[in-house]
């Protein structure tokens, strides 16, 4: 009764379409969830992050949750997420997914799961790294360690969104580093990111954990752009 009341005094709109939320639905409304465009790419193993980076990067598993289109709910539901400061879908999409690939085999073998760090200067402006939160619940479904200390961004580069996914920026790639950390040697690593377009943010993380011993890598994003 309390909490009806509450909704309606002080109703919460979906992040997908920016309808009011029923008591009973939690960031997105019940509509936008089953009209979101899931990819199941985990479910289905159509390699669909890894022919992104034939030819580039060896990737034992890869997945992303939903398509992303322009104009799209999910473009609307990152936004959210980016840029008017709602955190807490980062957690929410990190669940989702995280759910879903716990019951994988192949991710239960994961051992650390890495988010793509942002420049420290857009993380003192937005006041957060956007991918820290799906990072952190993926940890906890995967029963793998959250590290977000190992890479480093030391160059503040411009989105890569909005441009083709062959119009790869050089900039990109030199704009990551890693700080020595052997106690990863051998691991099987999780690199997450929210969007992928072009795939140079990844790759340039990706060939810098590389750099460790021995390991073994997988990609996750919340979104791949079509």
């Amino acid at each position: 009764m309390l909490q009806s009341l509450r909704y309606f005094l002080f109703p919460k709109a979906c992040h997908g379409c920016s309808e009011s939320l029923q008591a009973s639905e939690y960031m997105v409304c019940t509509r936008c969830r089953h009209h979101l465009p899931l990819t199941q790419s985990h479910l289905y193993n159509d390699k669909l992050i890894q022919k992104v980076f034939y030819g580039r990067i060896m990737l034992e598993q890869g997945t992303a949750l939903f398509y992303f289109e322009k104009k799209g709910p999910v473009q609307t539901l990152l936004h959210n997420l980016k840029y008017r400061g709602h955190e807490e879908i980062s957690s929410f999409l990190g669940d989702w997914l995280g759910q879903e690939l716990s019951q994988l085999p192949g991710y239960k073998e994961i051992d650390v799961v890495i988010p793509v760090p942002i420049h420290p200067k857009k993380r003192k402006k937005r006041g957060y790294n956007q991918v820290t939160g799906f990072a952190i619940a993926l940890s906890k479904h995967l029963e793998a360690t959250h590290v977000n200390t190992v890479l480093v961004k030391s160059k503040n580069t411009k989105t890569q969104v909005f441009k083709g996914r062959f119009s790869r920026s050089d900039e990109v790639l030199d704009a990551f580093s890693i700080t020595e950390n052997q106690t990863l040697a051998g691991k099987h690593i999780l690199l997450v990111d929210d969007i992928l377009t072009t795939g140079a943010t990844l790759e340039a993380c990706a060939l810098q954990l590389l750099k460790i011993p021995n390991i073994k890598l997988s990609i996750a994003t919340m979104a791949i752009a079509q």
